[in-house]
């Protein structure tokens, strides 16, 4: 351990020095307050790396009992019960982070990206419905002026590599909820990237969608947010 050399002054307000308190007399050592911050300034620090799934006592009573009726009832499922016994008996708190990485994450999907997602997803959906409703001439019409995006109209997902939280979204709201119905069975991956254009056409469609109510896009509004699919040159 580095000696400890450097020394500065630190002024608490009594709200945080009571919470540091508290958490210092819930350690097993009863650390003083300066050891106390030390390791609450490391911890923070150490932020990346993986941190202790914690359970109160409470909840270790909870999970054994679980741990009981899953072998009473001859449970099979995802999540291994003795295992969960073995952490809690052995305090090995850190283990199913490592075990369970699909379970212990710090990843949220930002509500900025599922506003983007939502706006994307409305927006080919108007698309979609009106570009089947189309004469054979307003369709020929659409993939002559609009081309080469008005043969294959057709949500193309996100970019599986550069955009997978927000393909993960789109899944998420088709799949799993129901949203959007006309675009499951698709692969949702465009493998592309799309952010830059998908923004080019809601700049088209956005001043455009108040007023679709009960109406579709007309051939000429298509061939414009068709268009602006083309990247700028």
């Amino acid at each position: 351990m580095a000696p400890k050399s450097e020394r500065f002054e630190l002024r608490l307000d009594e709200d945080i020095l009571a919470r540091v308190d508290k958490w210092r007399s819930e350690q097993p050592d009863l650390p003083s307050r300066a050891e106390a911050m030390r390791r609450l300034v490391e911890a923070g620090l150490a932020g990346g790396a993986k941190q202790n799934v914690v359970f109160s006592d409470g909840e270790k009573l909870i999970a054994m009992m679980l741990r009981d009726l899953y072998r009473h009832h001859k449970v099979k499922g995802e999540i291994d019960p003795d295992f969960i016994q073995d952490v809690i008996v052995g305090g090995h708190f850190w283990a199913p982070r490592w075990e369970m990485q699909g379970l212990f994450h710090d990843h949220t999907d930002s509500a900025d990206d599922v506003r983007f997602v939502v706006d994307v997803l409305d927006m080919w959906s108007f698309v979609q419905r009106a570009h089947g409703k189309l004469s054979a001439k307003e369709r020929a019409r659409v993939e002559s002026e609009a081309d080469p995006f008005g043969k294959h109209v057709k949500f193309p997902g996100f970019d599986g590599n550069n955009e997978s939280e927000l393909m993960s979204i789109a899944r998420f709201f088709v799949e799993k909820m129901d949203r959007f119905s006309e675009f499951k069975g698709g692969s949702f991956n465009s493998h592309m990237p799309t952010v830059a254009m998908y923004r080019r056409m809601l700049g088209v469609f956005d001043p455009l969608r108040k007023t679709l109510v009960g109406v579709d896009l007309s051939a000429d509004q298509l061939i414009a947010i068709l268009k602006s699919m083309k990247y700028p040159e």
